[in-house]
């Protein structure tokens, strides 16, 4: 899809406007401007209510609704009338109607039919008030945002047999080649020698061998360094301690923090954000054979503390305790920030609208939560108190990686990860299992939501 500015009328097949609810309706008997509400004053005319105080996400998510829901039925030029808009909104509606084109149907033979607007023929025109820098961003931004996150859902939507941990790894090494950033890819016989044994106690019950990715934007100039942990579990049968058969087929989306960091690092080289981004990626499967690690097993870690396993199904907190190790040992980071698809205890307590936010540091926090609630991307702030560290204790090893109590799950998953990082002070963990696969009006089941990239991205944009 080709996306340009123009700052005077311009035919085209068809001119999309938005309007407000309770702003002066041109026709206010037959639109109102509610939400999502949609209107024809003629053949090539189509008016789009976003209801009262609408936001950008606002644009975003009812931009990208409409356009999946007649993605069959475009014309190949459409203009969008964004006179008055922010740049903001700007961003927000080119975002949505390139992910209203999101082709789900990934491995169908027959695949559906998709209005040619949103490939190679088709053409956007944004109308605006100024053909100034800022607005030329915003559609640049809006655009690469969007082409990142659709790469990223497909990611998690793709099966295991189709994304082990070595194409994670070929995902990232594309991407840095496309964008000019570094990505080394450490496999199983550097996690030996380096000593990753938490990382490869999890892999020890597959076939496919684990893998670290580690990927560095790395600007001209920079002030800082930001350092992302994605948990990148490929599949998760849970080990020994193996899960319930009804929805096992949904730990495809395992890898969700993986997939969150790959795009955010991805991201921030396209839009040449002015901090240092380090991507840290411990990716394996979490499968069963004889060999697999046992409930009671006591492991190593990189970090020289040892773990006592009590449940092979929190295999996440194992895999990104070498990560934070790594991440920690060799840069450092100003901000250490990881990301998982860690407990179903955070979606019990917060359900799939908001992922959980642990973290010390009240202005990290309060940071993380502005570019959450900007992008849509919601965190909610809970407790990780030390009255919860006793939790973590063993009597065999240094820590346990499980409680065994129904309670306060997420929680203390944080505090384990916490015995990790080193006291460092800027450091957050987002429990993303709710939010990361969840409902879209893409499919009728669950999918991903590339959850996380805005949201980080947005993140690094206030910190540079």
């Amino acid at each position: 899809m080709k996306i340009s500015l123009i700052t005077a009328p311009q035919a085209t097949d068809l001119t999309i406007s938005l309007y407000v609810q309770d702003h002066e309706s041109p026709h206010p008997s037959v639109f109102k401007a509610e939400k999502n509400e949609i209107w024809w004053p003629s053949e090539n005319e189509l008016w789009l209510g976003l209801g009262k105080s609408p936001s950008a996400v606002t644009v975003l998510k009812s931009l990208r609704t409409i356009f999946h829901k007649r993605k069959d039925r475009w014309p190949d030029a459409i203009t969008l009338d964004a006179r008055g808009l922010t740049t903001e909104w700007i961003e927000a509606a080119v975002n949505g109607i390139m992910l209203g084109g999101y082709k789900l149907n990934l491995y169908k033979t027959e695949a559906k039919a998709y209005s040619t607007f949103f490939g190679k023929g088709g053409t956007l025109t944004v109308w605006v008030d100024d053909k100034t820098p800022e607005n030329e961003r915003a559609i640049f931004k809006g655009k690469a945002t969007a082409a990142v996150q659709m790469r990223v859902m497909d990611l998690m939507n793709a099966p295991a047999n189709k994304k082990p941990p070595r194409v994670l790894a070929e995902w990232a090494l594309d991407s840095g080649r496309a964008h000019n950033y570094k990505v080394t890819v450490l496999e199983k016989d550097s996690l030996e020698a380096l000593g990753l044994h938490a990382l490869l106690s999890v892999s020890k019950g597959s076939d496919e061998p684990p893998v670290l990715i580690v990927s560095e934007y790395s600007p001209a100039k920079f002030e800082k360094t930001v350092v992302l942990v994605g948990k990148g579990v490929t599949f998760d049968t849970g080990g020994i301690s193996i899960k319930s058969s009804a929805n096992m087929h949904l730990m495809k989306s395992d890898m969700g923090g993986a997939a969150a960091v790959l795009g955010a690092v991805e991201l921030a080289a396209r839009l040449e954000i002015p901090v240092r981004v380090v991507g840290v990626i411990p990716s394996t499967e979490n499968c069963v054979d004889g060999s697999s690690t046992k409930p009671g097993d006591v492991i190593e870690s990189l970090s020289g503390k040892t773990i006592e396993v009590i449940d092979t199904d929190a295999e996440g907190r194992l895999i990104l305790a070498d990560g934070l190790s790594y991440a920690l040992k060799n840069y450092k980071p100003d901000v250490l920030l990881d990301l998982a698809t860690l407990t179903g205890s955070v979606v019990q307590t917060l359900g799939y609208a908001a992922a959980g936010l642990f973290t010390a540091n009240d202005d990290l926090a309060r940071q993380l939560t502005v570019a959450a609630d900007q992008t849509g991307e919601r965190l909610w702030r809970l407790p990780i108190w030390d009255e919860y560290k006793d939790e973590i204790k063993s009597d065999i090893a240094d820590v346990r990686n499980y409680h065994g109590k129904p309670v306060a799950g997420a929680i203390v998953a944080a505090k384990f990860l916490e015995t990790f990082t080193e006291n460092h002070p800027a450091w957050a963990h987002l429990d993303i299992a709710g939010t990361a696969f969840g409902d879209l009006e893409f499919t009728p089941n669950r999918a991903g939501t590339a959850f996380g990239v805005r949201l980080l991205v947005e993140f690094l944009e206030q910190s540079s």
